[in-house]
């Protein structure tokens, strides 16, 4: 199909969807403060628009730690709500999704996994990468990397030292109460020169501001998230009582969100997750508003495969990203990705942004086939009858 031809169309009719549940080995464990994952349940979404076929990614975990959305509940919404709501219907750009799915409160992360994979689909009808379709200026994103606890600050000093060869520009660790002040200031006393940060998943109370201050002495860029994941008036308390800058993740789930935080000076800078802001069209209106405010933004992971990687190199073009994300390399979780080429970061903690329309990447169909373990599938002539 001539790619001008379908540019010039008004409308894109969303012709099918399917779900699917994959399983995916991460090549090593990865703990954070509420807990340890390796085995991935892994929901991806299909969906043809106009002949045209995009991919998204649901980023919920397998477990309601880190927010209320599992693999299961996502399932649940999109294939008893989202999906029969949008199946047939047509619309000018991916953005009006949303108001299909108004009736829908919360789940995020389900609305996501189907916004994004429209977003893919109207690059490629578009003839357009995906990042210049929503606005990204950036040509090549930097990267850093999350390191997961580790047993010991010895390890962890090892663990740094193996990412900052692979080029790395900003190493985050994740911190938990007995695991903070020792293991940091290992790793800064061997690095003093290296952009740190550390991500506590809402570990902490302000009971433990006294111990969060002494985080100070390192000169970290950012504490992530360290009061509750539901929380934005503490953490300006908190802020208000530490040099480290607050970075808010969990708790921003919206703009509006974004917007009371930064009035109330509970962070200094905002992580954005695609999954967690529902989608590309809330994640370009959030950075934005950063921006216009001065207050930097950066992408953070959900231990994605190679669809929700590509997803967040996109997103991490536009004008907001000023600060490195945890967008790493496929290598770094998977032994084998289901995208072709897998992600790579250059030996200058870089990753060069596709320039093919849509996400940029193959989706290797057989191995998605392989790893499936159940499916569900809507069609227009479905819905209709």
């Amino acid at each position: 199909m001539n790619s001008k031809t379908v540019a010039s169309r008004s409308f894109m009719k969303i012709e099918s969807i399917a779900l699917r549940e994959i399983h995916m080995q991460l090549i090593s464990p990865f703990e954070a403060s509420f807990g340890a994952v390796q085995n991935r349940r892994i929901l991806l979404v299909e969906v043809v628009a106009d002949g045209a076929i995009g991919w998204g990614e649901v980023t919920a975990g397998e477990t309601p730690a880190y927010n209320p959305e599992t693999t299961d509940t996502a399932w649940h919404v999109i294939s008893d709500f989202i999906a029969p709501s949008v199946i047939g219907k047509s619309l000018a750009e991916s953005p009006n999704i949303r108001a299909m799915m108004t009736q829908i409160r919360g789940h995020e992360m389900a609305k996501s996994g189907v916004e994004n994979a429209l977003w893919d689909a109207e690059a490629q009808l578009k003839g357009v990468p995906l990042s210049k379709l929503l606005g990204g200026t950036i040509e090549e994103i930097a990267c850093g990397v999350s390191l997961g606890i580790r047993e010991n600050p010895q390890s962890l000093v090892k663990k740094v030292e193996e990412e900052l060869r692979s080029g790395y520009q900003r190493i985050k660790l994740k911190i938990k109460p007995g695991k903070d002040y020792e293991f940091v200031s290992a790793v800064r006393k061997e690095f003093p020169n290296i952009l740190l940060s550390v991500d506590a998943n809402s570990a902490y109370s302000l009971d433990d501001t006294a111990n969060l201050k002494k985080l100070d002495d390192f000169e970290l860029l950012m504490i992530e998230q360290p009061l509750s994941w539901d929380d934005i008036y503490e953490h300006s308390k908190l802020q208000a009582q530490i040099q480290t800058a607050i970075c808010l993740d969990e708790s921003i789930r919206n703009t509006t969100h974004a917007l009371t935080a930064i009035k109330l000076e509970s962070c200094r800078i905002i992580n954005i997750k695609l999954g967690r802001v529902s989608g590309h069209t809330e994640a370009r209106r959030m950075q934005e508003e950063c921006r216009k405010r001065g207050v930097p933004v950066w992408c953070g992971g959900m231990l994605e495969s190679g669809i929700g990687r590509a997803h967040n190199v996109a997103m991490s073009t536009l004008p907001g990203f000023t600060l490195p994300g945890d967008v790493s390399a496929s290598q770094r979780y998977w032994n084998e990705d289901i995208i072709e080429p897998p992600v790579e970061v250059t030996p200058k903690g870089t990753i060069h942004v596709p320039k093919e329309p849509g996400l940029g990447y193959f989706v290797r169909r057989d191995r998605v086939d392989k790893l499936t373990v159940r499916r569900n599938d809507w069609g227009a002539r479905r819905a209709a009858s």
